[in-house]
């Protein structure tokens, strides 16, 4: 039997996607001769519009330390997986490309939204295994996704640059971070780059107490100040508001984040306040060891699934051992960080503020 398999990567683009499809392939090459490999382009709607292409082994060497993804990637949001628009019938259109490519199987390499519309084809009948990708290293029943240490590293270096400008200026700096849902790579590069006010949307914060952190600061002698804010962050009187009455209101002041009314009320308190926005800085570039490594691990896990013949889950690790999830279980669920969490106790007892 002629075995024959598709791979897409879907969503935000982060480093790690190239090494785990070539950790898929490459073990996949290994344990079964011969298979066929298919690489869809851009994402779901490379699926949607039978757009593909025949790989070979030699397509997945030189990939490792390449950042983006060499198969394209594309934002198909799961609200719109089942509007049917301009007649085409997202969903039909995808089951019917899949068995126009006679797959047995599709890789999916993304984050929630992705893990979303693998489940949704999983419970079309489709063969899926899923992949977690994000830098925002929020996916429900894994500890970690390729992509977020590297993120870690990206978001730590501009913290450590920006250290050395902030003191020489003494300067209040407000660095945004990516992060729409979840704090975690707030979190930890504010750690790890030496933060003094970390602000996360998991922990609503009140203006008026970061800027009584930074009047303690200025009082004990600091000249400046680092803030790491994610770009989903938001204060308590908007904690009172519904989501879509927390956006319109933005809408309404010309904002799409907090940070700059953050720092504008900061340099109210007459603090020299400066904002920085690495964006999509983080997402670029080679892969870190670590996710390099990382990437490798998935790739091969998710390849021994397929030759078990286990579909329907998606790759994860727990307490350092890769393990799988249902697709079921995994989508809709986003992992935020707890209030409990180990890296909240070690921030608050290191003196960083949250602005609570």
């Amino acid at each position: 039997m002629a075995h024959r398999v598709g791979i897409l990567t879907a969503g935000g683009d982060c480093p790690g996607l190239n090494a785990t499809i070539r950790g898929v392939a490459r073990a996949l090459y290994q344990k079964i001769p011969g298979i066929q490999i298919v690489g869809i382009v851009d994402g779901f709607r490379g699926l949607i519009e039978g757009e593909s292409h025949e790989m070979s082994p030699s397509d997945f060497s030189g990939i490792l330390t390449r950042g983006g993804t060499i198969l394209g990637t594309a934002r198909t949001p799961y609200k719109k997986m089942k509007v049917v628009e301009n007649d085409v019938d997202k969903v039909a259109s995808m089951k019917k490309n899949y068995k126009k490519m006679d797959l047995d199987c599709l890789f999916v390499l993304g984050g929630n939204g992705t893990h979303k519309t693998a489940n949704l084809l999983s419970e079309e009948g489709l063969h899926v295994i899923g992949l977690p990708k994000t830098i925002d290293n929020d996916i429900w029943g894994t500890d970690v996704t390729f992509g977020f240490h590297t993120a870690v590293d990206l978001g730590t270096e501009v913290v450590d640059r920006i250290h050395t400008t902030a003191c020489s200026h003494k300067r209040v700096m407000v660095i945004e971070i990516m992060g729409n849902k979840t704090g975690w790579l707030t979190l930890y590069t504010g750690i790890a780059g030496g933060a003094d006010c970390i602000l996360i949307p998991e922990i609503p914060f009140d203006p008026k107490k970061v800027v009584k952190a930074l009047e303690r600061r200025a009082d004990r002698g600091h000249g400046f100040s680092i803030i790491t804010v994610a770009e989903g962050a938001y204060d308590v009187s908007e904690a009172k508001l519904k989501k879509k009455e927390r956006a319109e209101k933005r809408a309404a002041a010309g904002e799409v984040t907090i940070t700059n009314r953050l720092a504008k009320q900061i340099a109210e308190a007459n603090f020299d306040t400066r904002v920085v926005v690495p964006g999509h800085y983080l997402r670029g570039g080679s892969p870190s060891s670590y996710d390099r490594a990382l990437a490798s691990t998935f790739g091969v896990y998710a390849a021994d699934l397929y030759s078990r013949g286990i579909f329907g889950v998606t790759v994860a690790q727990r307490n350092n051992k890769v393990i799988h999830n249902l697709l079921s279980e995994v989508a809709g669920k986003t992992k935020t960080v707890p209030p409990e969490d180990q890296m909240i106790f070690t921030a608050r007892s290191l003196g960083i503020s949250f602005g609570d």
